[in-house]
């Protein structure tokens, strides 16, 4: 890539899953797959990706086992973790750019946003992104919050408001006992409302929530400072949506 691409799992319902897919994407995307990224952490104040850091770098300290794992992924990729931004959203651009125009090298930059459009800051972001992609899941609430808000970003685009080059919705959460057709019927919806949906459904697993811990007994999938542990990447679907980001980003 050449210049770096802009990209934010974002929508307005807490618990959609927008940061843990935000860390995870962009964990695999750097460890295992060597791109190189800027994580900018804007969900002011509570800050989760910063505080993931914060948990990960205690236990480098105070676990042997997860030690060793940060130990042995530096050894093997020689990569430090990838660098962390955390900015409320009305500074976070003004500071990527300046890291950017530092002369780093960057491939994506990944923003975790705040559940709001009703932010200047936020709305500003947003319009720079060269894709947007809304978690939704098959619960009422998020999926007419996730509605709602990817259709506030498409009458922004329709208006010419918004310089968003793509906006996708991406199914989450999803339990494998529910019909298929419950998810094609829901994507008619959003196709009659303009909406496009990422072909790639993410499971509702709970490899997604495993991170380190000072008992350690077991492997980690989600970390800021380790790639996802490649056992447990088998039916995660995680490398599948890596792939379809990346032809998003470069068609």
């Amino acid at each position: 890539m050449t210049d770096p691409k802009f990209v934010a799992f974002s929508t307005q319902k807490g618990g959609a899953g927008k940061t843990t897919l935000t860390v995870l994407t962009a964990s695999y995307l750097y460890y295992v797959r060597g791109l190189k990224v800027l994580v900018v952490d804007c969900d002011y104040p509570q800050y989760s990706i910063e505080d993931m850091r914060e948990r990960d770098k205690d236990l480098i300290e105070c676990s042997p086992v997860f030690k060793k794992m940060f130990s042995d992924n530096m050894r093997l990729t020689k990569l430090a973790p990838y660098p962390l931004l955390s900015a409320p959203p009305e500074e976070a651009m003004q500071k990527v750019r300046h890291i950017i125009e530092s002369g780093n090298e960057i491939d994506i930059v990944f923003f975790d946003l705040p559940g709001t459009v009703n932010n200047r800051g936020v709305v500003n972001i947003i319009n720079c992104m060269d894709a947007v992609i809304v978690p939704v899941a098959a619960d009422k609430v998020i999926l007419e919050s996730s509605l709602a808000f990817a259709m506030k970003i498409q009458e922004w685009l329709t208006t010419g408001r918004s310089q968003v080059k793509q906006m996708r919705m991406l199914w989450n959460l999803v339990d494998g006992r529910e019909k298929t057709d419950l998810y094609d019927q829901y994507e008619a919806v959003f196709e009659d409302c303009g909406l496009k949906t990422m072909r790639t459904k993410i499971p509702d697993t709970k490899k997604f929530r495993r991170e380190g811990s000072k008992t350690l007994e077991r492997a980690v999938f989600r970390s800021t400072v380790i790639p996802p542990d490649k056992l447990l990447l088998k039916g995660t679907r995680l490398p599948e949506l890596a792939d379809e980001l990346l032809g998003l980003l470069n068609p």
